[in-house]
């Protein structure tokens, strides 16, 4: 008899796969949200296993801050083509158009995605979303449930939160109430990758080693487009650099790297002691507690 081997990547797979069932079975109009990023492309891909040879039985949404990656924008169309998958767009850009939000003085985009997305969630009647988030990249992420309960205003209370033992998860909500899910809350950017290689998944170009046109701002590489211009002082230098997350443009820096392949991305993952938010997301450095307040707001 030949011997199987269950590696950590496999129990993770396994713990996620139960996760996105559990959503579809529990809930009535679940959704995945997938921009494109790599925790969404690897969560997208959980979930098509998932239900193979079934096709994916919910939508997927991307909040769209209009301030995006072509590279990233080019992958999602593809993917959700070559699917054939439901895609459900909430655009900040027609928000801001109709007045319903205003942009910020610097010309970011990310605190205004919060109502987009609870507006989305609105009028698509979704009970249950489902993204990438992981427990590592921040802390206020650290301390949230898989399934995490949001009341009628889409907030999240982390003083009430229910209790998931044994794996046991609580998906019950009243009408206008829904759960958000991650269930890649226990992976770490590390895990991402090395699934990524294991299962020959392929990731938008942005975050494989290339040239790029940046310039240094408040310590972090930021590339020069049509979103985020140099301030006076700042000058515009060819570096090569990669990307360990993707976010609104106005706020996401590259890193200087020369990693231009999935195991010298696995390398460089592996040496680092900087969570990739922390490293490359200017929103998260507002203030210690960033991300926890835009989540009580209603944000993913």
């Amino acid at each position: 008899m030949t011997a199987t081997t269950f590696s950590q990547l496999d129990a993770l797979e396994a713990e996620a796969i139960h996760i996105v069932r559990e959503v579809v079975a529990q809930m009535e109009r679940p959704a995945l949200l997938f921009s494109g990023g790599k925790d969404s492309i690897v969560l997208l891909h959980i979930a098509l296993k998932a239900f193979a040879p079934a096709r994916l039985p919910m939508p997927v949404v991307h909040i769209d801050t209009g301030h995006n990656f072509p590279e990233v924008i080019d992958y999602r169309d593809r993917i959700v083509a070559e699917h054939g998958l439901n895609l459900v767009v909430g655009s900040v850009q027609e928000a801001i158009d109709k007045g319903t939000v205003r942009e910020e003085p610097n010309g970011s985009r990310n605190r205004i995605q919060t109502p987009v997305l609870l507006d989305t969630i609105e009028k698509n009647r979704f009970d249950a979303a489902m993204g990438g988030a992981r427990r590592d990249e921040e802390k206020a992420r650290a301390k949230e449930r898989v399934f995490s309960f949001r009341d009628e205003f889409g907030q999240w209370d982390p003083r009430n939160q229910r209790p998931e033992l044994w794996s046991l998860y609580n998906g019950r909500v009243h009408m206008g109430e829904s759960i958000r899910v991650f269930p890649l809350s226990n992976w770490t950017e590390l895990d991402i990758w090395d699934y990524i290689n294991s299962r020959g998944i392929e990731v938008p170009s942005i975050y494989m080693a290339h040239e790029r046109d940046v310039f240094h701002r408040d310590g972090m590489w930021m590339a020069a487009n049509e979103f985020c211009t140099p301030r006076e002082g700042e000058m515009i230098e060819r570096r090569t650099v990669r990307y360990r997350t993707v976010g609104d443009a106005t706020l996401t820096a590259a890193v200087l790297s020369d990693a231009d392949t999935i195991d010298k991305i696995i390398a460089e993952t592996a040496a680092t002691r900087l969570t990739e938010r922390g490293a490359t997301r200017g929103d998260d450095r507002v203030s210690e507690a960033a991300m926890e307040d835009r989540k009580k707001e209603g944000y993913f």
